[in-house]
């Protein structure tokens, strides 16, 4: 994983803390009734295409953005572009938990898996929730998707912890991501917001959400994890 400056990923984080105890308890963790579903169709007939469900919150969700400008619409684009025979659905949620995704799984998983995309966790670390929990639940989502779908193949999309969260506790937070990798022999994104956090120019206002340039930089990060596996 590319390195980030620290000052600048430290100040991105500030940026977070400071807003989950105001604007933020407004803005990401406001969970809208339904999540976003991007499908766009090309001309393979819809039975012969796979599946990539892309599993997030408002990261993958494309909080304030139209929802063709969010990384799994893009995504759907550039498989369309060179002929691959999937479609892409955004079950992104914004202001979504790792409990809360654990909850809503088996409604999600009703269509057919054949590559999970799993992204969450940042709003548990924004609300400091523990550790172990977000783990199991991460665990739990993975565990019931391998068990519906065997050979559905996964991708888990890192996050990081900022260093004023607590040595401990950021230490905890970002071995989730490659411990479950590991596991369970998955592909993974070191940082899905890699390149694109802390950068003022790649973020919307709110200094949170990636906008419309900065959600192209995360599809090239889900892209390096992706490609491999199509």
């Amino acid at each position: 994983m590319r390195l980030i400056h620290s000052t600048i990923f430290n100040l991105f984080f500030l940026c977070l803390l400071t807003g989950c105890k105001d604007k933020q308890a407004t803005q990401s963790v406001v969970v809208t009734k339904t999540p976003k579903t991007t499908i766009v169709e090309t001309t393979t007939p819809r039975e012969e295409k796979k599946t990539i469900l892309c599993f997030g919150n408002s990261l993958t969700a494309g909080y304030g953005l139209d929802e063709n400008q969010a990384w799994p619409a893009l995504l759907q684009t550039r498989l369309d572009s060179i002929n691959e025979p999937y479609i892409v659905v955004n079950a992104g949620l914004s202001g979504e938990t790792t409990s809360g995704g654990l909850n809503r799984l088996d409604w999600v998983i009703k269509q057919h898996v054949d590559l999970f995309i799993l992204e969450l966790g940042a709003n548990d670390m924004l609300k400091g929730l523990a550790v172990d929990n977000t783990k199991e639940n991460l665990d739990n989502i993975i565990i019931r998707v391998s068990a519906k779908y065997p050979d559905a193949k996964i991708i888990i999309a890192g996050m990081l912890a900022p260093p004023n969260m607590g040595d401990d506790y950021a230490k905890d937070f970002n071995r989730i991501y490659s411990d479950l990798a590991m596991k369970h022999k998955a592909a993974i994104i070191p940082f899905i917001l890699d390149e694109v956090a802390g950068k003022k120019d790649l973020n919307l206002p709110d200094g949170k959400h990636p906008n419309i340039e900065g959600q192209k930089i995360l599809l090239e990060n889900v892209w390096a994890a992706l490609q491999p596996l199509i």
